[in-house]
């Protein structure tokens, strides 16, 4: 029998209500070792993330990898740490902050509107249970990853399956799958590409760089390689340009394994070797700076491609709280709260509403 967590104490006529929770990957508590080693814990533990037998990776992981690098983790997060926290974290609460005034504004001021992260805090069981506190009997789950991954969106998906096992009262859910060619996030990625460009002029090459995934992943079925194209081609298309000036990519390898390829540090690499001069360099998997763009990309990619004999390295920043991405992130979410919106958080306004559709039907007397 499943152990079931305390329900909160139920009062008749209580509002229901209906909640929006943006879930994000997750970030350490503190740019240190101490921070890290708990957070890469959990991460590296997912066997969605790391699809190795438990028997095998068990050992390396906690024999290993959490004994070294942690310690290196934390110096790259400590050179990219805000003063408010973790950039993933702030961006994201940030955005939640937005997408509430958003639809507050249009209207929707009674949804409940809040974030969690996948890994580390806040967690996807603390903030169900908050909104399950505030009233929420029907919440939708948004995932922040624009292209689908078994490795990254339906872990998601399994957290939110494992919270809810142990609820009595279960609420009704519904999930955004992907976002990769949604008109709003295409239109936001290209508007942001443009505004760099007025200021900066063009680069000879604009890449697109993905966070990679094993390639294995993509021989299994895993649609993220075919969706982050998709994306890109939408991108070259948006900004009327040739698409061989659009290179996608993929970084962020770990392990001897081989990922997704083309890899993004090779071939900037590669293109300073053959004379060109600039790139700009956006990560449109990312709808939030992060370690992997802040550090990984906007210095460690600049730094081998002006080693290289690159001239000119641009990072174009993530949509993070653009104006666009906050529409389209409004946008995205209307269209899956469909006809929730058009409840109440009254139970005695929709009692008389659903009344009055049943006499309508002749349903009753």
């Amino acid at each position: 029998m499943p152990r079931y967590w305390p329900e909160p104490p139920f009062k008749h006529g209580s509002p229901q209500r209906t909640g929006v929770l943006l879930v994000n990957l997750g970030t350490p508590e503190a740019p240190t070792a101490a921070a890290l080693r708990p957070y890469l814990k959990q991460f590296l533990s997912d066997p969605r993330v790391v699809e190795i037998p438990r028997l095998v990776w068990w050992p390396i992981l906690n024999g290993i990898i959490l004994n070294t690098r942690p310690a290196a983790s934390a110096k790259k997060y400590a050179s990219v740490w805000m003063d408010e926290g973790s950039p993933l974290k702030v961006h994201t609460a940030r955005q939640t902050a937005l997408l509430a005034r958003h639809l507050g504004t249009a209207g929707h001021g009674a949804l409940e509107v809040d974030y969690a992260m996948r890994y580390g805090q806040p967690s996807i069981p603390d903030v169900l249970n908050s909104l399950r506190a505030r009233g929420c009997t029907r919440i939708l789950i948004v995932p922040l990853y624009p292209q689908y991954s078994a490795s990254t969106t339906a872990t998601v998906v399994d957290e939110v399956g494992r919270c809810l096992a142990h609820w009595r009262n279960q609420p009704e859910v519904r999930f955004v799958r992907n976002f990769h060619d949604d008109p709003g996030y295409i239109a936001a990625l290209v508007r942001s590409v443009r505004e760099h460009w007025l200021v900066h002029g063009q680069p000879e090459r604009l890449l697109l760089s993905f966070h990679g995934v094993p390639r294995r992943s993509l021989e299994l079925g895993d649609p993220y390689h075919c969706e982050c194209h998709k994306t890109g081609r939408l991108v070259a298309e948006g900004l009327g340009i040739a698409r061989e000036r659009v290179l996608v990519t993929f970084q962020s390898r770990f392990g001897k394994a081989e990922w997704l390829k083309p890899y993004t540090q090779p071939t900037l690499e590669a293109l300073a070797a053959q004379g060109v001069g600039r790139v700009d360099v956006m990560c449109p998997g990312f709808v939030s700076d992060c370690l992997e763009t802040l550090e990984e990309i906007a210095m460690e990619c600049k730094e081998a491609f002006l080693e290289k004999g690159g001239k000119a390295f641009h990072y174009i920043p993530c949509l993070n709280e653009s104006d666009a991405w906050i529409e389209a992130l409004g946008d995205i979410a209307r269209a899956h709260l469909g006809n929730w919106l058009d409840l109440v958080p009254d139970d005695d306004a929709t009692a008389a509403a659903t009344l009055e559709r049943a006499r309508a039907l002749g349903a009753t007397q």
